[in-house]
């Protein structure tokens, strides 16, 4: 599956639906918070790893690609449950890229100025990402 920016799927987001992902991301960050809280901020830290609008992202996406081909008269179920699984491990994919940039974090706050730290984990954070979606793509 080629990776692209199609802004034109926004528009068939309902607005309750974005509510729903602010919703779940919030109350995942406020999960993180307690479990950091109760055992400490590095165990606080790998549930801030979990992307937190997943649950909604995944749902949202399947519900939007069922009804898309049960418009054109097809069932979209096994489609929709594709489109989900794609979901879930592009996230999968994602949280190598957090590993590490939360490891650049930890390790390399305490000596260097915070924006050079920040800026240089995200930027691994993006090229670990992307290399893990090309290697996915390379052995699949």
């Amino acid at each position: 599956m080629l990776i692209k920016l199609d802004l034109s799927k926004m528009r068939e987001t309902r607005w309750y639906e974005y509510a729903i992902r602010f919703l779940f991301g919030g109350l995942i960050t406020a999960g993180a918070g307690a479990v950091a809280r109760e055992w400490g901020p590095v165990v606080g830290g790998l549930f801030l790893a979990f992307p937190a609008i997943f649950p909604a992202t995944a749902t949202l996406a399947e519900k939007h690609e069922k009804e898309r081909k049960e418009n054109k008269g097809m069932r979209g179920s096994q489609r929709g449950r594709d489109i989900a699984a794609l979901e879930a491990v592009g996230s999968a994919l994602g949280s190598f890229g957090l590993l590490f940039f939360a490891a650049i974090l930890w390790r390399l706050l305490p000596l260097k100025p915070p924006y050079a730290v920040v800026a240089g984990a995200t930027i691994v954070w993006i090229a670990t990402s992307v290399a893990a979606w090309g290697l996915r793509r390379k052995f699949n």
